[in-house]
Parts: C-alpha cells; sequence; structure tokens
C-alpha cells in the first residue's frame, strides 16, 4: 500500500526538501503541500491523506491550530509534528490537540521515513530521551493519582510507557511476553479513552505517574 503524505511547512526550502525524499520511496507519494495550517485544512478536503507532516510556527493559522481542527477519526489522516527543541510548549500543544508524535526538523531522512510508516501502522512516534525534555519542560506536574479504571499491572505497564520504553523494553522490565505488554497497552488506551501511545505519555505525566520513586 502506498502511504500519502502531506506536507506542511512555511519554508519553501524545507518543504520542497522533505517532499523530493518523500516521493524518492518506493512506498510513500506527497499528494499535497502547504505553507500554513489554513492553506493544509483548504488542501486536505480536496485530496486523501495518510500521514501530515505539520510544522507547528507558521502563518495565518500554526499547526497546533489546524490539528485542533482536522477530523480525529480512525479514517482521518495522521499528524506527525515537525518541532524544534525551543518550540517544546507548541509540540506539547500539538500532542495534546491529536497528534500521534513529533520529530526534530533535523531529523535524519531515515529516521522521517520510519516515523511516516511507524504513524501509518497505527503507533505513535516517541523518542524517549527527547519526550523526556520536552514534557519535564511543560506538562502540569500533579499529586500521584490511582486511575480507578486500570488495574496494578496496568498502571506499572503505563509507568514504563511515559518512561519512553518500548514494549520489548516494558516486557524485559516487567519479565513478561511482548505479547502480554501489547495487550496491557491496548486495554489502557481503551480504559482511558486514548488514542495512542503519546496521548497515553500525556496522561501518565499529567497524572502524576510518571515518577519513578
Amino acid at each position: 500500500m502506498t502511504i500519502r503524505v502531506y506536507v506542511v511547512d512555511d519554508q519553501d526550502l524545507v518543504r520542497t526538501g522533505t517532499a523530493m525524499v518523500i516521493d524518492a520511496q518506493e512506498d510513500m507519494r506527497v499528494v499535497g503541500q502547504a505553507r500554513d495550517g489554513a492553506e493544509a485544512l483548504a488542501g486536505l478536503r480536496a485530496v486523501t491523506a495518510d500521514v501530515v507532516l505539520m510544522d507547528v510556527r507558521m502563518p495565518r493559522m500554526d499547526g497546533v491550530e489546524a490539528i485542533r481542527r482536522l477530523p480525529m477519526t480512525d479514517e482521518g489522516p495522521r499528524v506527525i509534528v515537525l518541532t524544534t527543541f525551543d518550540l517544546d510548549e507548541y509540540a506539547f500543544a500539538a500532542l495534546r490537540a491529536g497528534a500521534s508524535g513529533f520529530l526534530l526538523k533535523d531529523a535524519p531522512a531515515d529516521e522521517l521515513l520510519s516515523a511516516v510508516r511507524t504513524v501509518h501502522r497505527g503507533d505513535a512516534v516517541i523518542a524517549p530521551s527527547t519526550t523526556r525534555r520536552l514534557l519535564d519542560h511543560v506538562a502540569r506536574r500533579l499529586p500521584d493519582v490511582t486511575p480507578d479504571p486500570l488495574t496494578e499491572r496496568e498502571r506499572e505497564v503505563l509507568r514504563h510507557i511515559a518512561w519512553g520504553e518500548t514494549n520489548a523494553e516494558i516486557a524485559g522490565s516487567l519479565f513478561l511476553a511482548e505479547g502480554t505488554v501489547k495487550t496491557h497497552v491496548g486495554r489502557i488506551l481503551g480504559k482511558l479513552g486514548l488514542r495512542d501511545r503519546v496521548q497515553a505519555v500525556i496522561w501518565a505525566y499529567e497524572h502524576g505517574l510518571n515518577n519513578r520513586s
């Protein structure tokens, strides 16, 4: 299946270069480009995209507002936010608005392509080190609470998700089969009404489940 990608960035060189990298892949093609959020929303009504690469700070309408206005459905496009270290708060807002992950603008091409494929599969893009720095900087810390819908094991798995661990790493830490961890992750997302791991990380940070104590 060809992954249909829509690229949104107000810098012509960045946008064009990203599109060239995408179009060079056998399993991807660029279906549209836009210079800002308003242009992106109009363009996405005219074409079908699977993944949107969305810049954050743009004129007229920024990426965060554009993400808020996108239909967040199973059939709708999934969004990867493109950001830089000095735009942490914008990236966090975009994740809360429904983005499925974020990348730094200077990420290597293979990392960008891997992220597009990962998001298209329905997973989230979480780079553990940058995720922790991002959330440590902007997340609102609340007292430790016990989310009633979750079992103790699910809370434990959620903590490890918040620490940026993959399913394989969680399995090793908790001495579980990777398939069992995947099942727990699915139940956590379902019980909390979350779309993916990025939203699970944010939920855990907002509810004090990120602490390692």
